[in-house]
């Protein structure tokens, strides 16, 4: 069974400031560090795109 790195993924994005903007097929999040938007799909089953996601937020890479 694959990894899913959601919940890791939304626990740094929640404790670095990063907040829900609108909900759908894919959330939109507010990074307060990189001052951009960008969507967090549900279901991440890679590694390099968790650390796309937190690379958008302005975060090092983690996984």
């Amino acid at each position: 069974m694959a990894a899913s790195y959601d919940r890791r993924v939304l626990e740094l994005l929640t404790n670095n400031g990063c907040h829900l903007v609108r909900q759908g097929r894919h959330p939109i999040y507010y990074s307060p560090i990189s001052k951009k938007n960008f969507p967090v799909p549900s279901g991440i089953k890679s590694r390099h795109t968790a650390n796309e996601i937190l690379e958008q937020a302005g975060l090092p890479k983690t996984f």
